[in-house]
């Protein structure tokens, strides 16, 4: 009985193992290409705010999420990144091709979350960053790209990457 607990322990672990290898992987390869001078380039909220993400990023990371009213995986995160926000975490979204700033609007009024936008209505932010996945989340401190992920992140998976970023 013992023998084949120890088994199953066993072949749990590296299951487990070659899941966190195979996630790590998928991360580095659909990995945002960082464009030159982002965190320089004014970008412009739906409520009319122009932020930069060197700005926003300099006394406390900022979670920068990119997702699409049109993505599945994204009706599991964007609640989750609105809990974030509404925590006192730094967030920004970019909405990416989910349409004119009055559908993304009431996209969000409708599943009630609430949280800075900026509509990436062309897809011109996310292709020059390369963006290939919804949703796709970078941490970034000080101007700089902390850590990137893409795919469902949860919310404690979030809330670490901040707190890394914070602490290291």
């Amino acid at each position: 009985m013992l023998s084949k607990l120890r088994r199953w322990l066993r072949e749990g672990l590296i299951l487990l193992a070659l899941l966190a290898g195979t996630m790590l992987l998928m991360d580095v390869w659909r990995a945002p290409q960082v464009p030159a001078s982002f965190d320089s380039t004014p970008l412009q909220t739906l409520e009319g705010e122009t932020v930069t993400l060197a700005t926003l990023s300099k006394d406390k990371p900022v979670l920068l999420y990119f997702w699409a009213s049109w993505c599945g995986v994204c009706r599991f995160t964007t609640p989750e990144v609105a809990r974030l926000r509404s925590e006192g975490e730094n967030v920004m979204t970019i909405a990416l091709r989910s349409g004119s700033e009055a559908e993304v609007s009431r996209w969000l009024l409708h599943k009630g979350v609430e949280f800075p936008v900026i509509n990436d209505a062309n897809g011109a932010i996310s292709r020059s960053w390369d963006i290939s996945v919804t949703p796709t989340l970078v941490v970034m401190s000080q101007g700089r790209v902390v850590s990137t992920t893409s795919g469902w992140t949860s919310y404690w998976g979030m809330k670490l990457r901040l707190w890394w970023a914070k602490t290291f």
